[in-house]
């Protein structure tokens, strides 16, 4: 029988929820006030994901939901429906907005089940005041399922505004690796963006996609444009499937300063999508717009 658990208060004022098997091979843990980022996750006994310290959540966006746009806005500046608009630069160093809006934001959980074969809990955030920037409001609902053997989050995204916005998606989960260097992926794309020293992407090139994508001692910080939505992660001790069900799938690699970590990222859109285009989609007033992303251990090595 899997359980779920609400911890209003932790040791580091964080109010998680754990959803966990019988006997908590399978486990993961949701901060509901850092934007119902998914925390920690082991698979059957494998430690997927895991705490990044010393590094904190507000240098790592560790498994943050990224909406309205995936990534980097240069400048924080974007031209939509005639009008140009200024996001607020929470990244200082760069210049740019980062990583959206909703990182940091609280969630209310919706509902909680169980069963002998899954756990999953719903949450929801809904705009009270729009942001610096981005004047629209929105509804966005986070529902994690996880049972033996996968995590699924399905993302639900309404407009409730009474103007069309633009907009992207993403997930920001670091995966483990026992050892990164002799670890792999395997994807199928043949074009990758080109980005400048902030990160902004100024063109796409051509991609040799080779059958597996050695990750060895490379420092990465790369997006590739995906001819399919699915992502092998082969390390030493398991085999992860990541999915998507969004027919435009992008794929953000990098490699954190923390050994053997690795971010792993699915993206609708890519860096500067707002003033590019690549990958940006708009909502209008009371439309929806739902996404389902899946971590599934498909192999013990």
């Amino acid at each position: 029988m899997f359980k779920t658990n609400h911890i209003l208060k932790s040791e580091n004022d964080q109010e998680n929820l754990e959803l966990y098997s019988s006997n908590k091979a399978s486990y993961a843990i949701i901060c509901l006030n850092q934007g119902g980022r998914l925390q920690k996750l082991n698979i059957n006994g494998h430690e997927l994901i895991k705490d990044l310290s010393p590094m904190t959540y507000k240098e790592t966006y560790a498994s943050s939901i990224l909406f309205p746009f995936a990534n980097r806005i240069k400048d924080g500046i974007y031209n939509f429906d005639g009008k140009t608009y200024q996001l607020d630069l929470n990244h200082k160093q760069e210049n740019n907005a980062i990583h959206g809006l909703v990182y940091n934001k609280s969630f209310k959980v919706l509902n909680k089940n169980v069963s002998d074969k899954d756990a999953s809990i719903t949450l929801e955030y809904e705009t009270v005041n729009t942001s610096i920037g981005f004047p629209y409001t929105y509804k966005i609902q986070l529902n994690y399922i996880l049972t033996d053997d996968s995590l699924t989050l399905n993302v639900k995204i309404k407009n409730t505004d009474s103007k069309t916005f633009p907009f992207t998606l993403g997930w920001h989960p670091y995966f483990n690796s026992q050892n990164l260097y002799n670890s792999t992926l395997k994807f199928d794309s043949n074009k990758k963006l080109v980005l400048d020293e902030r990160m902004i992407t100024t063109n796409v090139e051509d991609f040799k996609n080779e059958e597996l994508f050695k990750i060895k001692d490379r420092k990465l910080d790369d997006c590739f444009i995906l001819n399919t939505s699915e992502i092998l992660f082969k390390t030493p001790h398991y085999v992860l499937q990541i999915n998507a069900s969004s027919k435009e799938t992008f794929m953000q690699v990098y490699t954190p300063p923390i050994a053997n970590t690795i971010a792993i990222e699915p993206t609708t859109g890519v860096s500067d999508s707002f003033n590019n285009k690549i990958g940006l989609q708009v909502l209008k007033p009371s439309e929806s717009y739902s996404i389902k992303w899946e971590i599934r251990l498909i192999k013990n090595t």
